[in-house]
């Protein structure tokens, strides 16, 4: 299930196992939080937390007497386990048993963010799995709009897709611009307040710079590039970004595959895959291998000492502007 959908699972009762499992930390955070609120009692007795990188073999033993033990004073015993990857033989020899019997005493909360490899606990069925990556902008767009308006505060939808768009949809983030708007005390958040007050993402700042040149707003990318680009350190990581952009965009442009499967590949939003899906186009495929040649070339003279930073960072822009 999505995250969006354990408020009322929670309502209808718990599960015996719970798998958190997506790259927004801010979903999973807060899952664990409704999990707990909902059914820990007395923490300091009724908590365990374990740290899976630790849990190899033999040693998964201590998770599942952990599991096996009974609460005290209280209906239910909450297990917490982080980054859990344990191997497929792994799985059959020490857990399969343990988890398919969790005790009705028992609630086990694995959190993990995606990063690691081992058996596909999502398809054990016994395990309830929680989707905890990041939303779509649509999702986000809803979440800020009713905060907002729970705080007493309207906001046009556009204002709201601002936030959600500067974030890259991350809800960590999110949520604490919006309590930065809320804070304000503003009776209406517009999307002006919005460009004056939520800070733009650097990746998204990257993504508005190349989406100028695909539009053929110049002025507008030597201003963004201006600003991203104070120091030689910084001109360097705007390079680095450019060149990763590009990169990013040959793969979907020429990729068969769907969108939630390049966000899985490349780590991105899937929204942010659709909306590159429509640069590639823009830019066109020729263009596009061109500015990756060529910024790769500039960046392997960078690294090799054939160019100082500052010259490749420049001839990286004649590249964008000029193709040359």
């Amino acid at each position: 299930m999505k995250y969006t959908e354990l408020k009322n699972d929670i309502a209808a009762g718990d599960r015996r196992i719970y798998l958190l499992e997506g790259d927004d930390a801010y979903f999973r955070s807060r899952g664990e939080e409704q999990i707990k609120s909902a059914f820990l009692e007395l923490p300091e007795l009724n908590f365990t937390s374990f740290d899976g990188a630790s849990l190899k073999g033999a040693s998964l033993t201590k998770l599942t007497a952990a599991m096996a033990a009974y609460p005290f004073m209280s209906q239910k015993r909450i297990i917490r386990v982080e980054e859990l990857y344990p191997t497929e033989s792994d799985y059959e020899k020490y857990l399969s048993a343990a988890f398919e019997n969790c005790p009705p005493s028992t609630i086990l909360m694995i959190v993990n963010s995606g990063a690691g490899k081992g058996v596909q606990l999502k398809r054990k069925k016994c395990v309830t799995y929680i989707d905890c990556s990041h939303a779509d902008e649509d999702t986000v767009c809803r979440w800020v709009f009713g905060t907002l308006k729970r705080a007493g505060i309207s906001a046009d939808v556009q204002a709201c897709r601002r936030v959600a768009a500067y974030c890259l949809s991350d809800m960590a983030r999110v949520e604490g611009e919006v309590q930065k708007l809320i804070a304000l005390g503003a009776d209406s958040v517009t999307e002006q307040l919005v460009d004056e007050v939520v800070y733009k993402d650097a990746d998204y700042k990257i993504y508005e710079m190349t989406d100028a040149v695909a539009y053929k707003n110049y002025s507008k990318f030597i201003d963004i590039c201006t600003e991203l680009s104070a120091g030689s350190a910084d001109r360097a990581a705007v390079m680095a970004a450019l060149l990763r952009y590009f990169k990013n965009l040959v793969i979907i442009g020429s990729s068969q595959a769907g969108a939630a499967e390049l966000a899985r590949q490349l780590k991105m939003p899937e929204f942010a895959v659709r909306r590159s899906a429509e640069r590639a186009r823009a830019f066109g495929t020729e263009r596009l291998l061109s500015l990756t040649s060529a910024l790769y070339e500039l960046s392997a003279r960078m690294r090799s000492g054939r160019l100082t930073p500052d010259g490749a960072f420049f001839c990286s822009l004649a590249a964008v502007l000029f193709g040359q």
